[in-house]
């Protein structure tokens, strides 16, 4: 089978599309043949070797979509089921391997780009929301980065939700039409939106702020933060780590949150299933979408790196498998 490979850290040019041998399932384990696989920003950040130690020859690709070619004895799935999936080792290949906890099935009216498009941002956006960040209708909440795909999502559902204020942010004032198409109320770039939310807020500050970039913003971010005030921490984009005081939350009643879908796909897999389930139907009956900003063939993956790594782009990359 086909697949794309890299032996080093570095550049795109260490991405290599070759020859492998298909996978071997084990036990609770499933084969997928695969159709469309997503690119995410955490792709970059493992080719580049910024995520940990791992083991070279390696393959990208947090999630994909195809068809279950091989079940182990005794599966819930079957051969031909249609699903979306976190495999074991990497996307960027014809065929791979997943446990079945981490196995969903779409349904026949799900298209196989949406379905592509939502796993690692839809499910994690859904948990940021409901579970980690618990909005209420009457929160006025900042969405970082939200012309991403994490950030696409974290809009369209909070404006399914009713949030009373969403206030999103964008590197670049070309990016503002999309996310106010995709439900923001304000948007606003990184040198701005301190003062952008104390100023929608009368100086009280958001109650909620997502942040996926950390470094300054994450401080900036504090500065507009009401009391009582959640700061959901989920990534480092901008390759610093955010910092933050004992003195920022004890006075305030303040709290900043942390969450990983990765750490929660290899230690807790049991709690996707039930919000796979729900983005799942939102996407069927079409509540929500993902505009796919571009689809390049496997072969060219290291073409879809270098287009998310410009950030000229809206919505979800992704690879025809």
């Amino acid at each position: 089978m086909k697949a794309v490979v890299q032996n080093e850290y570095g550049g795109t040019d260490v991405l290599r599309y070759t020859d492998v041998e298909i996978p071997k399932i084990g036990e609770n384990e499933v084969l997928i043949k695969g159709v469309y696989s997503s690119v995410n920003y955490a792709d970059i950040k493992k080719r580049l070797g910024n995520k940990g130690t791992n083991n070279f020859p390696m393959t990208l690709g947090l999630d994909i979509a195809g068809i279950i070619e091989e079940v182990s004895p005794n599966s819930q799935l079957s051969k031909g089921d249609r699903v979306i999936a976190f495999p074991k080792n990497g996307s960027y290949a014809e065929y791979v391997v997943a446990n079945e906890q981490l196995v969903f099935k779409i349904p026949d009216n799900l298209s196989f780009e949406q379905a592509a498009a939502m796993p690692t941002v839809s499910i994690l956006s859904y948990i940021l929301l409901y579970e980690i960040g618990q909005i209420q209708k009457s929160d006025c909440i900042v969405i970082h980065s939200a012309a991403g795909g994490v950030g696409s999502m974290l809009v369209q559902l909070a404006k399914l939700t009713g949030v009373h204020k969403i206030i999103a942010t964008v590197g670049s004032k070309d990016k503002v039409n999309y996310v106010k198409k995709l439900g923001a109320d304000v948007v606003c770039t990184y040198d701005t939106f301190t003062e952008e939310v104390l100023t929608q807020t009368d100086n009280k500050g958001a109650n909620i702020i997502f942040d996926s970039v950390a470094g300054d913003v994450t401080s900036m971010s504090l500065d507009c933060l009401a009391l009582y005030g959640t700061l959901v921490q989920f990534g480092n984009s901008s390759g610093k780590a955010g910092i933050f005081k004992t003195s920022d939350v004890h006075s305030s009643c303040r709290n900043i949150k942390g969450f990983s879908l990765g750490t929660t796909r290899k230690h807790n897999p049991e709690r996707l299933a039930p919000v796979a389930e729900k983005v799942i139907e939102l996407f069927e009956s079409k509540q929500i979408s993902l505009p796919i900003a571009h689809i390049f063939n496997l072969s060219d993956a290291a073409e879809a790196h270098k287009l998310i790594e410009s950030r000229n782009y809206e919505g979800k990359v992704l690879l025809k498998i």
